[in-house]
């Protein structure tokens, strides 16, 4: 017979998800441990292995996780009949809202992967392509010029987006003298007025 689950097992498992992600990334990848990430999530290692097996399983937990949230949240605001400028605002608030609180999460994503599998990595992949397809299309829809085969700068523009949003954590501060909805009008603009001056 099947063993049933814990009524508390998804939030058990978030739990552990959040504490090893904060403890990834104080630690680093190498360092850390399950040792202490079963400490840090106040579980047994009986318990944190019960859930995931490995520290490659934990990690992909961590990032698929997180990256799953995002695409879900982005496809929920989008709205393809939003005229293409305030479409692209409302997506950029949406990626920067969903980063609030998950700045350990974020870390894992951009140092971890390379401890994954390949075909850990390949599903990783997948959803971050269709989350910047979803961008690309916007900003092709503002400017098409960037997608022209003699010059194409749809990717490169639309990847300086990212860098925008996704380094942020290294300096923005809740409560700091900029809100992440100021924050989103600037990347925004930044990016809406530097493409008209792109040829």
């Amino acid at each position: 017979m099947a063993r049933t689950r814990a009524t508390d097992f998804e939030e058990k498992r978030r739990g552990i998800l959040d504490n090893a992600a904060a403890v990834f990334a104080e630690q680093g990848m190498e360092k850390a441990s399950m040792s202490q990430i079963a400490t840090h999530s106040s579980v047994s290692k009986a318990l944190l292995y019960h859930y995931y097996p490995s520290k490659d399983a934990l990690i992909y937990a961590i990032i698929i996780t997180h990256l799953e949230e995002l695409d879900e949240a982005i496809q929920a605001a989008d709205d393809p009949n939003e005229v293409p400028e305030k479409r692209l605002r409302r997506l950029v608030g949406v990626v920067l809202e969903n980063y609030r609180g998950a700045d350990n999460q974020h870390k894992v994503q951009l140092n971890a992967t390379s401890a994954l599998s390949d075909e850990q990595k390949a599903g990783i992949t997948a959803i971050e392509r269709r989350i910047v397809r979803r961008f690309s299309n916007v900003l092709k829809e503002i400017n098409p010029e960037l997608d022209s085969k003699e010059r194409p700068l749809l990717m490169p523009v639309t990847m300086s987006l990212f860098g925008m949003m996704n380094w942020v954590y290294m300096w923005f501060r809740d409560g700091g003298r900029i809100t992440r909805e100021d924050y989103a009008d600037v990347a925004t603009t930044l990016i809406l007025e530097g493409i008209k001056a792109v040829r």
